[in-house]
């Protein structure tokens, strides 16, 4: 295949890989959108995290900066399907060269990977120098929607995307395999932007509560922009003391809650406006 071959077929991969994650995207966040904003809206509401209820413009934000996310996606599988049609990568096509357990084990590793690659980039974008021009357009968000899962600047964006040259660059990697390590991707982050605590009171004092986030474990970052950086696995912050400090109390008290106790309004003006302010002073502790 010549390089004018591959640079036509990167492209129509990179097409493809956008309508695919605009697919995905749309259906998962959406699901969870009108399962817990509208078909289970009374009977969630005392499982809010936040009690603010967020408003249009606030998802119509989120939806356009996770759009425009995808396209730099799509970017960079521009690239990589490039170097894979170059013999630069550790792709490989049929599942018969490593075999059923390499092809599961690798999908395992990759999510290794990426909860360390995106601990500790995370945790980079929040260093003073870099945080507004990277990673304060995710922070626009102080109660996340499911809408929020890419709602990156075009820079994180690119961060962000840089776990997959970092996989398949270094770990032999079957196609199929990086598309189900994808699929886990948007749908834990869907889940972690959901703005409700799914999970039950007692997940936390369990050994997978030990192990896995939550909803409010990330609903915690967005509202603090300290600490809770990790992604998929509690681990990092566990070894590092990078947990909010009020997270299990938070936990605990939203879990706890009965279910006519409280209740999910619209803002208020005056909640708007003492949102913002929230904003500013956060993003001044940033800097």
């Amino acid at each position: 295949m010549n390089a004018l071959d591959k640079i036509g077929y990167s492209l129509r991969a990179a097409k493809d890989t956008a309508l695919g994650y605009a697919f995905w995207y749309g259906v998962l966040a959406l699901a969870m959108w009108v399962l817990l904003y509208v078909v289970l809206r009374k009977l969630m509401q005392h499982r809010k995290i936040s009690k603010h209820w967020p408003q249009r413009t606030q998802m119509s934000r989120e939806l356009w900066q996770s759009l425009r996310s995808i396209v730099v996606f799509s970017t960079v599988t521009c690239f990589v399907v490039f170097c894979a049609l170059s013999g630069w990568t550790r792709m490989y096509r049929h599942i018969d060269e490593r075999g059923w357990t390499w092809y599961f084990a690798s999908i395992a590793i990759m999510i290794l990977m990426h909860d360390a690659y995106f601990y500790w980039t995370h945790r980079a974008m929040h260093l003073r120098s870099v945080y507004r021009l990277l990673h304060r357009t995710h922070h626009q968000s102080l109660d996340p929607t499911p809408w929020a899962a890419y709602s990156f600047s075009p820079l994180e964006a690119l961060v962000q995307a840089g776990i997959g040259p970092l996989i398949v660059f270094t770990l032999p990697t079957h196609p199929s395999a990086f598309a189900l390590f994808m699929l886990w991707q948007i749908s834990f982050n869907v889940f972690g932007h959901c703005g409700y605590e799914i999970y039950p009171r007692w997940f936390l004092k369990s050994p997978i509560g030990w192990l896995l986030n939550s909803p409010t474990h990330h609903t915690l970052h967005h509202e603090k922009f300290v600490g809770n950086f990790s992604l998929y696995f509690n681990v990092w912050d566990r070894l590092l003391g990078t947990n909010c400090k009020e997270y299990e109390a938070r936990f605990e008290a939203v879990t706890s809650q009965a279910k006519d106790s409280v209740s999910a309004e619209t803002p208020s003006q005056g909640e708007a406006v003492n949102g913002a302010t929230l904003l500013g002073a956060a993003t001044a502790r940033e800097r």
